[in-house]
């Protein structure tokens, strides 16, 4: 048993906990706050009520080296970087949540989070967190950046057609919805119940942080810069993402291809799953899952539309980080993410 300690108490600390009580080989020990010390966690997520009786402790470094083997770290951006540091010089794994170390650039970090990153040598080894596309990296490495739940969702998908120069690396439209999961626990106007239900609202027009995350990570497949626009929206639901992506066939490139490419790459992937032809996902079909469900669609005029599915806070938050987790400490990679679980 690996004993397992989530730094943070917000809801991917909440599904963290919950995917972990079917995990065969992770034990979780140990979860830190800062507004709720000394309640348990089935009091803050009454769905783990029976199942964990946990309480929450102040975030003590010294105490998390002699509790945990690996660590989670559930935390807003910012506060990451000066525990990974201290909890890495002392042979603990970590996995990332946030957004600390997922932009290799520094100085792009600064410019989107309005933060001086406080170990920017740190951000070259630090390997990004998508397994079906990074796993040699990420069973050796020692900190993983998870990434944002909407690259994800976007990143799968394009990844592959860029690496095998399918579509034109300018134009790429990315628009995806989200549930209301995904702006975090803490109590905003923006997403109280009045004023999300029977709306629809675009955010972060033109300067959403996860923009950057997107196009670094397709600059590095296609090997040259890639141009891209991304607007998220926030729909009334609590979880799921549904991305719509809209790209271009470079010349002389054949619409089957790109489906052959898709199912090359991911035919022997547990969690991605590339839907028949005509077939288009949606949410409901990854509740509370760590798949990714992918459509695909291509005309005549070599327009190529995809669209995924995801779960934002299992495939696109904890269940990947349970995955990677999973790689970094040599343990089959799909445990405690094959289940229908408890309700999430």
């Amino acid at each position: 048993m690996y004993r397992i300690g989530i730094i943070g108490d917000g809801y991917t600390a909440a599904e963290l906990l919950r995917l972990m009580l079917v995990h065969r080989v992770f034990n979780p020990v140990y979860i830190s706050s800062t507004e709720n010390i000394g309640t348990r966690v089935d009091e803050l997520y009454p769905q783990l009520y029976g199942r964990s009786d946990l309480a929450c402790e102040p975030t003590e470094i010294e105490v998390i080296k002699q509790k945990c083997d690996a660590v989670f770290l559930a935390l807003p951006h910012g506060l990451s970087v000066p525990m990974v540091k201290q909890l890495t010089a002392a042979g603990i794994k970590c996995v990332d949540l946030g957004a600390d170390f997922r932009l290799k650039d520094a100085e792009i970090y600064k410019k989107y989070y309005g933060l001086t990153h406080e170990a920017p040598e740190m951000l070259v080894d630090a390997v990004y967190g998508i397994p079906e596309l990074y796993r040699d990296k990420i069973k050796s490495c020692d900190v993983v950046a998870n990434p944002g739940c909407f690259p994800t969702s976007a990143i799968l998908p394009m990844a592959p057609l860029l690496r095998k120069g399918l579509i034109e690396p300018t134009g790429i439209i990315v628009d995806s919805k989200s549930g209301v999961s995904g702006a975090g626990r803490t109590p905003k106007d923006s997403n109280n119940f009045c004023n999300v239900n029977e709306s629809i609202k675009a955010y972060g027009v033109g300067n959403h942080r996860h923009t950057p995350e997107i196009a670094q990570e397709l600059s590095f497949a296609a090997g040259e810069k890639v141009q891209m626009l991304f607007t998220p929206h926030l729909v009334p639901m609590n979880r799921g993402i549904l991305s719509t992506i809209y790209s271009h066939l470079r010349p002389g490139v054949a619409r089957e291809d790109v489906r052959a490419a898709l199912e090359a790459q991911y035919n022997k992937e547990y969690f991605v799953n590339i839907l028949p032809e005509g077939t288009f996902p949606q949410t409901k079909s990854v509740y509370g899952s760590n798949f990714v469900q992918i459509g695909v669609h291509t005309d005549e005029e070599g327009n190529v539309i995809l669209v995924s599915a995801i779960d934002n806070l299992c495939k696109g938050a904890s269940g990947q980080a349970i995955q990677n987790m999973n790689l970094m400490l040599g343990v089959e990679e799909t445990e405690g993410l094959t289940f229908a679980g408890v309700n999430p």
